[in-house]
């Protein structure tokens, strides 16, 4: 994910994913570019969920979401904010929450925990890989 926000600026960046819809898209494929398995049961046949860009499995009825085991689970803001927030990070890993706050409009506090939440896993991982958290090894991709 570093080198992929490297060699993209923000105004491309805010182009991809100026929509939850898009963000939700995007999260959906790279989660799932290498087929679906329950992660309750292991079955690989699935149909869609109740929620947007969720998968639920025929077999054991259990429904996924696209952001399930990933930093972006329990995102209490908009998802597209959330993938600001991790541009900016991985692009300027020294940028400070209260510059994210300014340029987001969100509430400083809330900026500098999901920071945090990133950086934790830029440390555990010892790589920009942030959908690699609890066993998830997939990585953002354009």
């Amino acid at each position: 994910m570093e080198q992929i926000f490297k060699n993209i600026g923000i105004i491309e960046f805010d182009s991809h994913f100026d929509t939850d819809e898009k963000c939700f898209a995007y999260l959906a494929d790279e989660k799932w570019k290498d087929g679906f398995a329950c992660r309750k049961c292991g079955h690989t046949n699935y149909c869609k969920g109740k929620k947007p860009h969720s998968r639920r499995c025929t077999k054991c009825k259990t429904e996924e979401s696209a952001t399930a085991n990933t930093i972006f689970h329990k995102c209490k803001f908009p998802i597209k904010e959330a993938f600001k927030i991790t541009y900016l990070v991985c692009h300027t890993p020294d940028i400070s929450s209260y510059k994210i706050s300014e340029m987001i409009n969100l509430r400083q506090m809330t900026c500098w925990k999901f920071k945090k939440k990133i950086m934790e896993c830029i440390d555990s991982r010892g790589d920009i890989n942030v959908l690699e958290k609890e066993g998830l090894k997939k990585s953002l991709t354009l």
